[in-house]
């Protein structure tokens, strides 16, 4: 069983940064690939960044040159730096760990650009 803990997600000005945080802890599971998914209100989720073990990258469209995705292979951890954010970046966001048997899901973080 692999448990998630994410931090980061709050209250931004248009044009400001955020840095998401989310960690894998538990027993037995080996981690293939990580990444952050989000969902606005009315939306289908939607995914955001995602990077493998080996450091390949992913990204939506709508967040290229804005976002990064970057990892902690030792710490099980990822990272989602998210400049320029505007109010369409406005989700919870989710993220989720790849293993060799499944994929497990965060409980999910709300960031809300807004002046």
């Amino acid at each position: 069983q692999v448990q998630l803990v994410e931090s980061g997600g709050g209250l931004v000005q248009p044009g400001g940064s955020l840095r998401l945080s989310c960690a894998a802890s538990g027993s037995g599971f080996s981690i293939s690939a990580m990444g952050w998914y989000r969902q606005a209100p009315g939306k289908q989720r939607e995914l955001v960044a995602r990077i493998t073990y080996g450091d390949r990258t992913r990204y939506a469209d709508s967040v290229k040159g804005r976002f990064t995705i970057s990892r902690d292979n030792p710490k099980n951890t990822v990272y989602l730096q998210m400049n320029t954010l505007q109010p369409e970046d406005t989700a919870v966001y989710y993220c989720v760990v790849e293993t060799t048997n499944r994929g497990y899901w965060g409980q999910g973080t709300q960031v809300t650009v807004s002046s």
